[in-house]
């Protein structure tokens, strides 16, 4: 079952938008085609239209709806700018249906349509659904307000210049500007609805490269802060000795034991930067995922069992509670998190359970990812364990074979 629905599941809530938005305009086709193109064939025995005629304008139909499910198509590439605007075909589009509309009056006004319905039904429709497709071409909302305005008072006119009758070119108006107002609402807000929706999905994945850029920053101001100064020391100092030494002073030789013990306190001062860089405290990080992932609007219930960890445990499952987090925000749509920390077996067992699976994030290499994690548990004496949960979740389960004492985190 979850091979059939995974080409659903596996895509984000941007993806899942527009595949429903984009079938949504695929299934306009065939309504047009269903409602429309069997209209002249079922008109002919009531008028002088033939069947070459009337095979002639089914299939006029049928091509301009397959011709602007096309250009519904390239048009929400347009939107999500992943081509340029269809002008070409959108011309096409509104060359065929004004070609195609004029026809249909003439043939209404001369007799040989003589079912008004049908002649109404074919023109208004065809416009209609031109128009649905032709505002998502429009980048202004002032712009596709005018469209089905137009396009009724164009028709209405058409319809009255051939003599067709004004009771006839008002009900061709009103038709168009109804129906086609009602469809260039949904369409226009359809598209509007799933760029802005892409655009959130950016933000978020914007959001997270900031975050990481921004502990870079700090990484790199703490190592300038440290370094800038030590180096600027030696520098000065190991000028001084070689002036000293060139004079066979003996100050040289304490001025390079001077640079010696900078040096060393600068490797300490290094290592106590990395390692703050590289640590994480495990009660912080359980914390901070309950923040994460609330604001994201996912729940996450935590399961804490009162455990006294040595601080190398603690740093190795702080980073499985983080790398784990960042999975749930980047890999999913989750609705829901369950984060657990228990005793079982003389051993502490970390788990994240999440639902809304997308993608099962692959082994990845150095600090970071699922093989970064089992690395740090591997120094620990542990293991990490991820894969499919029961009832399509995810599960990550970290365990860590440690005397455990009573006492707080």
């Amino acid at each position: 079952m979850s091979r059939l629905t995974g080409w659903w599941v596996r895509r984000s809530t941007a993806g899942k938008i527009e595949l429903y938005t984009r079938w949504t305009f695929h299934f306009f086709v065939l309504i047009e085609i269903a409602s429309i193109a069997g209209l002249p064939v079922a008109e002919r025995g009531g008028g002088a239209l033939g069947l070459p005629l009337a095979a002639a304008l089914a299939l006029y139909v049928c091509t301009h709806a397959v011709l602007n499910g096309v250009l519904s198509s390239r048009a929400l590439d347009w939107v999500l700018d992943r081509r340029e605007r269809p002008v070409r075909l959108a011309v096409v589009l509104v060359s065929l249906t004004t070609a195609g509309g004029l026809t249909v009056i003439a043939l209404r006004a001369t007799g040989v349509l003589a079912d008004g319905a049908v002649a109404a039904g074919v023109v208004t429709g065809t416009v209609t659904f031109t128009l649905g497709s032709l505002v998502m071409c429009l980048n202004r909302v002032r712009h596709m307000l005018y469209v089905a305005p137009l396009a009724a008072l164009a028709t209405g006119a058409a319809v009255a210049a051939m003599g067709v009758g004004p009771g006839e070119a008002l009900g061709y108006a009103l038709g168009i500007l109804l129906a086609g107002g009602g469809l260039v609402a949904a369409c226009g807000f359809s598209a509007w609805l799933m760029k802005t929706v892409w655009e959130l999905e950016r933000s978020k994945e914007l959001k997270a490269r900031l975050a990481v850029a921004e502990e870079r920053l700090r990484f790199g101001r703490d190592l300038h802060d440290v370094m800038g100064r030590n180096l600027a020391v030696i520098a000065l100092k190991s000028e001084l000795a070689v002036q000293l030494a060139r004079r066979e002073r003996p100050e040289a030789v304490d001025q390079m034991i001077e640079v010696q013990r900078i040096a060393r306190e600068s490797q300490r001062e290094v290592r106590d930067v990395v390692r703050g860089y590289r640590e994480a405290d495990l009660r912080v990080e359980l914390e901070g995922a309950r923040g994460v992932l609330s604001a994201a609007g996912i729940t996450c219930a935590m399961d804490s069992t009162d455990v006294d960890l040595p601080p190398e445990v603690q740093s190795a499952l702080g980073w499985v509670v983080r790398e784990t987090t960042t999975n749930v925000l980047r890999h999913g749509d989750a609705s829901r998190c369950v984060i657990s920390l228990r005793k079982k077996d003389g051993a502490v067992l970390l788990t994240v359970e999440n639902d809304g699976v997308r993608e099962v994030p692959g082994p990845r290499t150095g600090g970071s990812g699922l093989a970064g994690l089992r690395e740090r548990l591997s120094a620990v004496d542990g293991t990490l364990e991820a894969g499919p949960g029961d009832g399509g979740t995810f599960l990550v389960t970290a365990r860590v074979r440690v005397p455990v004492a009573g006492g707080v985190l």
